[in-house]
């Protein structure tokens, strides 16, 4: 059975375009998640260590919604447009993680959503499991 998670801490998307985190046999799948929400203004001046601080929010969101913890989060893949700024997005990701990281992948894209996006990261977890 495939279980579809919802968090009040995470907007929704609209109908019909994606889900935001589906669970099926204690494995937790989050969609890319981005700094989206945030007032535009705002967002055009955050920095890669802003906008993924406040991705991983959003996971641990989904993953605590779904049961889980950080600690629980075996995969991550991230995307930036700007591969030079890894350094940020790796110093908000140390905020989140302790021990044993989770398996990682960091991608470069030309774009994302839209131009002030800078980070999108998507993840998986294996739902209390975790041992970090």
């Amino acid at each position: 059975m495939i279980r579809r998670v919802t968090s009040p801490h995470v907007p929704e998307p609209p109908p019909e375009r994606w889900s935001n985190c589906l669970v099926s046999d204690g494995i937790a799948y989050v969609s890319g998640m981005t700094a989206r929400g945030t007032d535009p203004a705002q967002l055009a001046k955050m920095d890669e260590y802003e906008q993924a601080k406040l991705i991983f929010n959003k996971i641990k969101g989904m993953v605590e919604a779904a049961g889980g913890a950080m600690a629980d989060v075996v995969k991550v893949t991230i995307y930036v447009t700007n591969i030079k700024n890894n350094t940020k997005v790796w110093k908000a990701r140390a905020e989140f993680f302790t021990g044993d990281f989770p398996a990682s992948t960091l991608v470069e894209v030309s774009a994302l959503a839209a131009p002030e996006i800078l980070v999108e990261i998507e993840a998986i977890a294996h739902i209390g499991k975790g041992k970090r």
